[in-house]
C-alpha cells in the first residue's frame, strides 16, 4: 500500500488486491488503515516518478500503436485506435497483445475499447478483466450498471448524488436534466454526454521532442476529400524539404487533422525503407483519406515524421552504366498500407534440419544473410503450418505406404521416394534425444505429390509415436 499527503492528512493513494480484500481503500487515512490491519506494510508514494514512468509508456505506445496517445490523469493512458486497429490484427488482438506485453514487463494493466473516451475510461476501470470491447452503438447498455465514479466526477459530487439514491450511471441518465443541473451544476450531464458521444471530449496528445513536422491552419474549415488531398500534397512537399535539409528519410508518417469540434482524427502509414519522395508519400497518405471523418470541418492539419532515419542522396541511373535493380519499396509500402505491416514479409532459411524450424520471417526488403534449405533432397513448394495426421499402411518399416487418407479422402500411391531420415535436435530439448522422422515423397494416381513422414523409425517406441503425418505439398 502507498501513502501520500492530502492537505494535512496522510492518506492511502494506492492499494493492491490483497489490501482491498482486507477492506482498505484509496482515500482512507493511514491511521484508520493501520488500526484496521495491524502490521500493515506502507510505502511512500512517488507521484513525480509515476508521472515520468507513465510519460515514457505513452511515448512507447505512440511509437508502436497509434499516432494519438494522451495521458489520462496519473494512472492511465488514452489511445485513439481509429484506423489503426486493423494494423495490429483487429481490436481484440491489439488489446490482448498490449496487455500481454505490459505483463511481460511487470506491469498489470486493464484496457477497454469503446466508441468514446469517456466510455472507455469507465469500462477499463470497472468492467475490463483484463480487457473489454464494447460493440459499436452499445455504449449505454454497458456503462449503465457502472457506478457514478466511472464518469470522472469529483468524489464530493459523486457523494452528493449518492445521497439522492443515484448510485449508477443508468440512474443518472433517467433523471430530468433541468433540476439535476440546478442542484449539482453542469458537470454530471456534461460527463454523461461525453461518455455517450454527444459532447466533444478532446485529448491533448503527447509529442516527441525534435520531430520533423509540417503544419497548416485554414482560414475556413475544409471537409471535401479533394481539398484534403490538395493540402496534404503541400504538407508532404514541405515535410520532404525539411527531411532533405537534415539528410533524413521518413519511415513512418502521422497525419493529424484538428476538427472544429475539438476531435483530432489521425492516420498513420509506414514505409519499408526511408524515403523523402514527395509523390510516393502523398499517394500512400491519399489512399487513406477515406478513413478520415472531417465532421463539421477540419481547421488545421499536421504531418509528422514520427520515425525518420538517415538517407543519403543517390546518383540517378544513366544509360552509360548498368541498369539498377528494380526498387520494390513502393510496392511493399502500398501493400503494408493496405493489409498491415505484420502481413508483409519474406521467408528466409534457418540452419535446422527440422522442416518447421528451417524458415523464419524477415522484413520484405531486408538483406538475406540466412542459409538455404538442404539441396540434396527436394523440398515441397508448400509447407503446412503444422503436420496433419493421416491414416496409412506400410508393408515394412522402411517402405513407403501403399495408400493414405488425408482430410477424409483416400489417395492411392503410384510412386514414392525415400526415406529421408531426420533426427531430432537433442540440444533443443531432452524429448528429441532419440526422436526420428522418416520422410517420403509420394505421388498418387492423380499425379499430385505429397511430403509425408512417420514419427519414429517404425520399430522402437522411443524414437516416436510411429504415427504418419502429411507435412507438405509439391507444386
Amino acid at each position: 500500500m502507498l501513502a501520500g499527503r492530502e492537505g494535512g492528512r496522510r492518506v492511502v493513494t494506492a492499494a493492491d488486491a490483497a489490501a482491498k480484500t482486507l477492506g482498505l481503500r484509496v482515500g482512507m487515512t493511514i491511521a484508520q488503515a493501520q488500526a484496521q490491519v495491524p502490521g500493515l506494510e506502507i510505502r511512500p508514494a512517488e507521484p513525480d516518478a509515476d508521472r515520468m514512468s507513465l510519460g515514457r509508456l505513452a511515448l512507447w505506445l505512440l511509437q508502436r500503436i497509434s499516432p494519438l496517445v494522451a495521458l489520462d490523469g496519473t494512472e492511465a493512458i488514452v489511445i485513439d485506435v481509429t484506423g489503426a486497429a486493423h494494423l495490429h490484427g483487429g481490436e481484440a488482438a491489439l488489446l490482448d497483445g498490449l496487455v500481454g506485453r505490459l505483463a511481460v514487463s511487470g506491469i498489470t494493466a486493464r484496457a477497454a475499447i469503446a466508441d468514446t473516451r469517456g466510455a472507455a475510461h469507465a469500462l477499463a476501470r470497472f468492467r475490463a478483466d483484463p480487457v473489454f470491447i464494447a460493440p459499436r452503438g452499445e455504449v449505454m447498455a454497458h456503462i449503465a450498471p457502472l457506478p457514478l465514479a466511472a464518469l470522472r466526477l469529483p468524489a464530493s459530487l459523486a457523494a452528493g448524488l449518492d445521497t439522492l439514491g443515484l448510485m449508477r450511471i443508468g440512474d443518472l441518465a433517467a433523471l430530468p436534466r433541468a433540476p439535476l443541473t440546478r442542484r449539482f451544476g453542469p458537470e454530471p450531464c456534461r460527463r454523461l454526454d461525453q461518455a455517450l458521444g454527444r459532447v466533444a471530449d478532446p485529448i491533448e496528445p503527447v509529442r516527441i521532442n525534435d520531430l520533423i513536422t509540417a503544419r497548416r491552419r485554414f482560414a475556413e474549415p475544409i471537409a471535401a476529400p479533394e481539398t484534403i488531398a490538395r493540402y496534404l500534397g503541400k504538407l508532404v512537399t514541405a515535410l520532404c524539404e525539411a527531411l532533405e535539409r537534415r539528410g533524413l528519410g521518413a519511415r513512418r508518417l502521422d497525419l493529424v487533422c484538428e476538427r472544429t469540434d475539438g476531435q483530432a482524427p489521425a492516420l498513420r502509414v509506414g514505409l519499408a525503407r526511408p524515403s523523402r519522395d514527395a509523390a510516393h508519400l502523398a499517394r500512400l497518405l491519399a489512399a487513406k483519406i477515406e478513413n478520415i471523418d472531417p465532421g463539421f470541418g477540419i481547421e488545421a492539419m499536421e504531418l509528422v515524421a514520427s520515425r525518420a532515419e538517415p538517407l543519403a542522396a543517390r546518383q540517378a541511373a544513366t544509360s552509360l552504366i548498368d541498369a539498377p535493380a528494380p526498387d520494390l519499396a513502393g510496392l511493399v509500402d502500398r501493400l503494408m498500407s493496405r493489409v498491415g505491416p505484420a502481413r508483409v514479409y519474406r521467408l528466409a532459411g534457418v540452419a535446422s534440419d527440422v522442416p518447421e524450424r528451417s524458415v523464419r520471417r524477415i522484413a520484405p526488403l531486408s538483406d538475406d544473410t540466412s542459409t538455404g534449405w538442404p539441396d540434396n533432397w527436394p523440398r515441397p513448394a508448400r509447407l503446412l503450418p503444422h503436420p496433419e495426421p493421416i491414416e496409412t499402411m506400410a508393408l515394412l518399416p522402411d517402405h513407403p505406404p501403399a495408400w493414405f487418407i488425408w482430410r477424409g479422402t483416400r489417395h492411392m500411391i503410384a510412386r514414392a521416394d525415400g526415406p529421408e531420415r531426420i533426427f531430432g535436435e537433442w540440444w533443443t530439448r531432452d524429448a528429441e534425444l532419440a526422436a526420428v522422422r522418416d520422410y517420403f515423397r509420394v505421388e498418387d494416381t492423380s499425379g499430385a505429390r505429397y511430403w509425408i513422414f512417420r514419427a519414429g523409425d517404425g520399430e522402437d517406441a522411443a524414437t516416436g509415436s510411429q504415427r504418419w503425418f502429411l507435412h507438405g505439398l509439391f507444386g
